[in-house]
């Protein structure tokens, strides 16, 4: 049987890129999507383009029924995992389009016009909630229903597709940020309490700013910062799985109005990389695009 690999928020953008790749390499590919239409569509869109060894499977990532709907089906089909990769991911802010580089972006991807542009950033608590429950938890609830499937394989892999923004260096709130770096008392019920404690921080606009959270992303941030402590934490509980964090970089998608750096394909490079690593290599760690890094 061929390598299958599941991907989440495959129908478009760095996912369906994510989902190209690995089926150019032979991988069984289970392109993933909320939406039914657009993740039919996606998948024969690729069949077109002849890999025809892709199909679909609807998965919202928030949703624990369609998780253990998902999970069900994967036994069923397959009885085992070699590749999953946690792409699905969205945004805790409403942003103005035409406001759009006013976000705290790396220093990297800043130029003038977002130096000088007006924020018009909006970050709800329903918002930075959306994006811990995609984020995080969505692909924490999704590894841990695909766990004994993953453990099946004779080399599993893990690739969580994480950003720069959740690196420690972001994470404004001290308190947070020493715990997240602590990294042998890292636990998933660690992590776990600081998000919650965000959250509870998030609802109050004067107790965020008194921690020090600044940043209009800061939803997003800690989301993203959370994903790569459980990258660790996967890592550490189970050494025969190959787990690894990784961004993208700055790619024009829906997700950066297509104002991005580089292109989805390119964007796709890092994850399909560490997808497809030979055995021996590294787990636990972050990657920047397909460069290395740290936390």
């Amino acid at each position: 049987m061929s390598r299958i690999g599941v991907v989440t928020g495959g129908n478009k953008g760095v996912g369906f890129e994510i989902c190209r790749q690995l089926a150019a390499d032979k991988v069984t590919v289970v392109l993933t999507a909320r939406d039914q239409k657009r993740g039919v569509d996606a998948v024969a869109k690729l069949h077109s383009s002849g890999l025809p060894d892709v199909v679909f499977h609807q998965l919202d990532v928030t949703d624990p029924a369609s998780i253990a709907s998902f999970a069900n089906f994967i036994d069923t089909r397959f009885g085992k995992l070699d590749i999953l990769v946690n792409n699905a991911g969205v945004v805790s802010t409403t942003v103005d389009e035409e406001s759009f580089w006013s976000i705290d972006l790396p220093s990297e991807v800043k130029d003038e016009k977002a130096k000088q542009a007006k924020k018009i950033v909006t970050q709800t608590f329903e918002g930075a909630q959306k994006c811990m429950e995609t984020n995080y938890y969505g692909a924490k609830h999704v590894t841990q229903a695909l766990l004994t499937l993953l453990l099946k394989s004779n080399s599993p892999r893990v690739v969580n597709v994480s950003s720069k923004l959740g690196q420690l260096e972001n994470v404004q709130d001290e308190s947070a940020r020493n715990i997240l770096s602590d990294v042998d008392g890292l636990t998933e019920e660690v992590v776990d309490e600081v998000v919650k404690e965000y959250l509870k921080d998030v609802k109050d606009e004067e107790l965020l700013k008194k921690k020090g959270w600044s940043s209009n992303v800061s939803g997003y941030i800690v989301s993203k910062a959370a994903l790569n402590a459980y990258t660790r934490i996967l890592a550490k509980n189970y050494p025969s799985l190959c787990a690894n964090a990784v961004s993208p970089g700055f790619v024009a998608t829906d997700m950066t109005f297509s104002k991005g750096t580089s292109t989805a394909e390119e964007g796709a490079r890092g994850p399909v990389r560490l997808a497809l690593m030979p055995d021996g290599g590294p787990s636990g760690q972050y990657f920047w695009t397909i460069r290395d890094s740290t936390f």
